[in-house]
């Protein structure tokens, strides 16, 4: 998926560095070896296999595409056309390896995970996790799933909402509807495909929900989500021998989680924390939301400019019951509301893009004076790591427009910074220093291969 990088300068934000450290110089990557011919929407994630093709998910074309090992031919596996069997579905899907060189493709619309063999066919469709939980198999923001040593799958939980009472209405059973605070801890749990049962690993911070509540003229109930171009919470990432690694915002070091179950801290990562001014915040707030609606338009966010609308149905006045929620038909179709029935509300979440066709919604960002005074180390789903089990970072620092990734081995030790060449996004990893590149061409985007150095 593509990335927004938010070029903007030191000397623009107002930003004054803060605790300078002895650090690796900043290197380019290695040069670039192949690219694909064949034009994609864009390069979600990809799944290196042994001999050497990649499958490729392009979550704006909605298509699964598998290419040979110089990125020369390519062969569909699902899409929305009648040329394969196998539909992509209409809402973004997500890749997860699986046994040997076998891989899953999670389609959230159906509920189901297609299993596509080594030679790149559909073998079988299985039911996906709890119904609730596959919005969060599909990557980006939520981080990627996967499994462990004991063949479970490794993923974060969506945020238990009902566990707050769902709407209630306000003081003395009038005026709006209270919305239940959004938490700020999210769980990493298990998911045991034979037995379907579910565990919880551990909790790690989330980024806090800007929640608004208004009165819309026609009665209803708009709540609307503002943006944090600035989002603080942990990361994580899944190793390939099994390990988690929980990447902690507060002062940036790594938690490692074994297959044992042994949990190890590794010391701070050194790194030159940013401090925004007041003036710095403003500036900052305004090119954000410049470089955001600018990727929005072009859908270069695919389904994670925030994701579609939500509509709650229901008895706003009833008890912990709440309501319904309905995230499917109503994407798209604006704010609304309106009387459901006797004491019936319609509550439209406003939280990014529109359907596929539909109108992009206003998009509403925090006030600057909200902005933390020093930017964070990184953002939530900025970890990736390679096949040597070394995370792979994008921090906040930018250097020439250009985000740096910090590459942590397993010690917690601060081995390398390198830079990827302009308009690219890290996608994935191949063995013996093998990376893949997102590459944004105006409307299209491309597949590269290169080498760590």
């Amino acid at each position: 998926m593509k990335r927004v990088s938010l070029t903007l300068t030191l000397a623009t934000l107002g930003v004054s560095i803060c605790g300078a450290q002895s650090l690796p110089p900043i290197r380019q990557l290695g040069p670039v070896t192949a690219v694909t011919k064949e034009p994609l929407g864009s390069v979600s994630s990809v799944r290196h296999l042994p001999d050497g093709r990649v499958i490729v998910n392009d979550i704006v074309g909605r298509r699964v595409v598998i290419f040979d090992s110089a990125l020369a031919g390519a062969t569909v596996i699902a899409d929305t056309t009648s040329a394969t069997a196998n539909a992509y579905g209409v809402r973004a899907g997500g890749l997860i390896p699986y046994r040997g060189d076998s891989t899953l493709f999670v389609d959230p619309g159906s509920l189901s995970m297609l299993l596509i063999d080594p030679s790149g066919k559909i073998a079988r469709v299985m039911s996906a996790p709890r119904a609730q939980d596959v919005g969060f198999l599909v990557g980006g923001p939520f981080g990627t799933p996967g499994f462990d040593a004991g063949g479970r799958l490794v993923y974060r939980a969506p945020p238990n909402f009902a566990a707050f009472g769902g709407l209630r209405r306000g003081a003395a059973g009038g005026g709006l509807p209270e919305i239940p605070t959004p938490p700020d801890s999210a769980a990493l749990v298990r998911f045991d495909l034979a037995t379907r049962k579910v565990d919880t690993v551990m909790f790690f911070k989330t980024p806090k929900i800007n929640l608004e509540v208004s009165q819309s003229p026609d009665g209803g109930v708009r709540v609307v989500n503002r943006v944090n171009p600035l989002p603080q919470g942990d990361d994580w990432v899944l190793l390939p021998d099994g390990t988690i690694a929980l990447v902690r915002a507060k002062d940036f070091h790594v938690d490692w989680l074994s297959a044992d179950a042994k949990l190890v801290s590794t010391p701070k990562i050194p790194f030159n924390w940013e401090r925004l001014t007041d003036e710095g915040k403003v500036a900052f707030i305004d090119s954000a939301k410049v470089a955001i609606e600018k990727a929005r338009a072009s859908g270069q966010l695919g389904g994670f400019g925030g994701a579609g609308q939500f509509v709650f149905r229901g008895d706003a006045g009833g008890g912990g019951g709440g309501g319904r929620r309905d995230g499917g038909g109503a994407a798209g179709a604006g704010a609304g509301a309106g009387a459901g029935g006797p004491g019936g509300n319609v509550v439209t979440t406003t939280v990014g893009a529109g359907g596929p066709g539909g109108p992009l919604p206003p998009l509403n960002m925090i006030a600057a004076s909200d902005l933390p005074d020093y930017k964070p180390a990184f953002s939530p789903g900025a970890t990736r790591a390679d096949t040597d089990g070394n995370l792979w970072i994008r921090t906040s620092q930018n250097v020439d427009g250009r985000p740096v990734y910090d590459v942590v081995n397993r010690k917690g030790d601060l081995i390398d910074r390198v830079q990827l060449p302009a308009n690219r996004t890290l996608a994935g990893f191949g063995p013996n220093g093998v990376v893949y590149l997102a590459v944004r061409d105006g409307a299209t985007a491309h597949l590269e291969k290169a080498r760590v150095k």
